[in-house]
């Protein structure tokens, strides 16, 4: 057994420590946020406040917009930072590494590290559950970007002349406290909002979320009331503020009326995402928040007839219609847009120049089982002859916790022939804060637990499944793709939402031979007669492949529900020795070097988690428990 060495470096403006393949940061070159512009005085405001009822007056406004014209850029340093961004810059390969693919990208199952050597940050890649202190710190390393951000900006005293100005901001706050809440479970949370320079008070994770959801239910009030402030103050927040500080996708069009609708439809879908979350701790409060958040007003989608996206159709235009539908429902997502903001998604970069991640063995075998369309245009075959299997022959993925091999090219390592994905796919792939088709699911389990969501289980399922593209809605092909093969989308969806039975597969290690039969034995269609608990798995698993690639959440839904089946981890005891073959990683622990922080964790910490500070601890909401 082989103890992790890992600790923390969360500590309001440490920032952290960030290194990558091939071309690295310095070390001591720390991801945080430069705030050295604009007011450096700390303010300590009431950011739970929003007085969003008072009437504007045009004076203070005026002066309010001169006060916080320097800052109002942080708002778009902690909308990158949400995923992947670091020194006000858009997401970026470095940031993404550390905060994602190293860690929650594997324990939900998504990729794998596909070599050991890291001779760049004196630390060690690793398929397995052995992370290194020098990379433990990531997944949470986007609330602090986010927190070292926003809290210059929230707190501020003219801030609150600007209402809808601070509920928007407070929302990415919000949607960053509960991706770090469900990675490592109690933080400095109440002391974080606060402002304080060195927080040390850890907050249990009910306090948490029911803060978060009092947040969110601020925000949506403050935003519908928008609508009744006078026409020159809308305009002013609209044109002046909300143009260039914000990047979702309605408002980078110029709707900006569509963008405010965005931000509180995002706010009740991170409630409904919240209640689902707690439904095994605290059931009747998961019911309360699920249903207002629905009937606030969540991402919806417009009612699709299937074989109308068929495009064998001969009625042109209703096709086209059809689609459009789908682009206009999707517009109210927010996220980061590789198309729209120009960059590309930085998983592109890790897996190509630098070959440190490679597709997942189980999520090769659940895609393969289901026969999805993404196994037929989205992942490559294996690149090189690996052993007695053919170069360009199959998808073929790495089984987690496999000990690979060396290098960083197949001449040293032949799990660098494993499949990756088709790059100009890949390449601008969103990056969503809440996910459309992840709001779909939502619903789709609350229907099937008897929750007024709206409609009905089947509906919402079938929705998620339409919506679950991985492509931009510009991108997307309802017809041929020149250059990736004959893609035509629609037509794999709904020959795919027919599949009754899973396909038998096998996946097969060309390195060492070893087969290991699918674990998956649903099919997709929805079938009424079907039990709860495969209605349940067949909602999760499809909500699995629409999440990806955003790992955190879908690394949360597996831990809360067990779905989807995925291959066991192999060599678990690489972890810190709370984990047994059949376990999955329940949290990523906190294990801080700093002496300071260490009694933090002992005075506060461990009371809040209620357990050790160990890989295998549950969270408040991971009960073990029955699903129904």
């Amino acid at each position: 057994m082989k103890k992790s060495i890992i600790y923390m470096m969360m500590l309001a403006g440490a920032g952290f420590t960030l290194q990558s393949c091939l071309d690295y940061d310095e070390p001591g070159d720390e991801l945080s946020v430069d705030q050295s512009q604009g007011d450096a005085t700390q303010y300590k405001g009431d950011i739970d406040k929003i007085d969003y009822m008072q009437e504007p007056v045009e004076e203070e406004v005026n002066q309010a917009m001169e006060d916080l014209q320097s800052i109002f850029g942080y708002s778009l340093s902690a909308q990158y930072a949400l995923r992947g961004g670091k020194e006000n810059g858009m997401p970026g390969a470095h940031a993404y590494q550390y905060q994602y693919n190293l860690g929650p990208d594997n324990y939900a199952g998504y990729f794998v590290v596909s070599h050991s050597d890291f001779p760049y940050a004196n630390g060690t890649l690793t398929s397995t559950y052995n992370l290194t202190d020098v990379f433990n710190g990531g997944p949470r390393g986007n609330y602090t970007l986010v927190k070292n951000s926003l809290m210059p900006l929230l707190h501020h005293p003219a801030i609150d002349k600007l209402p809808e100005v601070k509920a928007i901001n407070l929302l990415y706050y919000c949607v960053a406290a509960q991706e770090v809440a469900d990675i490592s479970g109690p933080y400095t949370y109440l002391e974080d909002k606060m402002n304080e320079e060195n927080p040390s008070v850890y907050n249990d994770m009910q306090t948490i979320y029911y803060g978060i959801v009092d947040n969110l239910d601020t925000i949506v009030a403050c935003l519908k009331y928008f609508e009744n402030k006078p026409l020159w103050y809308q305009q002013r927040i609209k044109n002046e503020v909300l143009c260039d500080y914000q990047t979702g996708r309605g408002g980078l069009s110029g709707n900006f009326e569509s963008f405010i609708e965005s931000c509180w439809r995002l706010a009740n879908s991170l409630k409904l995402r919240m209640g689902m979350r707690i439904v095994k701790v605290e059931p009747e409060t998961a019911r309360k928040w699920a249903e207002e958040a629905v009937a606030s007003g969540v991402f919806e989608a417009n009612e699709i007839d299937v074989n109308k996206l068929d495009p064998e159709q001969s009625d042109e235009g209703t096709r086209n219609a059809e689609n459009q539908r789908i682009v206009n429902a999707e517009e109210m997502q927010q996220g980061m847009f590789p198309a729209v903001s120009g960059f590309t998604n930085p998983l592109v970069e890790i897996a190509g120049s630098w070959g440190d991640t490679r597709l997942n063995a189980s999520f090769e075998s659940l895609l393969a089982s289901l026969d999805h369309p993404y196994m037929k245009y989205f992942w490559k075959k294996n690149s090189e002859t690996i052993n007695n299997v053919p170069a360009q022959s199959r998808v073929m993925g790495i089984r987690a916790g496999t000990f690979v091999e060396q290098g960083q090219t197949f001449a040293t390592n032949r799990y660098i022939g494993y499949s990756t994905f088709v790059p100009e796919v890949m390449a601008n792939a969103p990056l969503y804060f809440v996910k459309l088709s992840e709001v779909l699911f939502l619903r789709a389990e609350g229907a099937l637990r008897g929750w007024n969501m709206g409609g009905d289980a089947k509906t919402f399922y079938e929705q998620g499944i339409i919506y679950a593209s991985l492509d931009e809605p510009q991108d997307r092909q309802w017809y041929e793709m020149d250059g990736v093969g004959e893609r035509l989308y629609t037509k794999y969806v709904k020959e795919y939402m027919e599949r009754e039975e899973p396909v038998e597969y096998e996946q097969v290690d060309a390195v060492d031979g070893t087969v290991w039969p699918s674990v998956t034995k649903i099919g997709v269609k929805w079938n009424d007669a079907d039990p709860l608990e495969t209605k349940l798995e067949k909602i999760i698993t499809q909500k699995y492949i629409a999440l990806f690639p955003l790992s955190t959440e879908a690394w949360a839904e597996l831990r809360r529900t067990g779905y989807p089946k995925l291959f066991p981890v192999l060599n678990p005891d690489e972890g810190d020795g709370t984990l047994e073959y059949g376990d999955i990683i329940r949290r990523c622990p906190w294990i801080p070097t700093d002496p300071e922080a260490q009694q933090n964790v002992l005075e506060t910490g461990l009371e809040a988690l209620g357990g050790d500070d160990f890989q295998g601890t549950r969270l408040w909401w991971d009960v073990d428990a029955p699903n129904f």
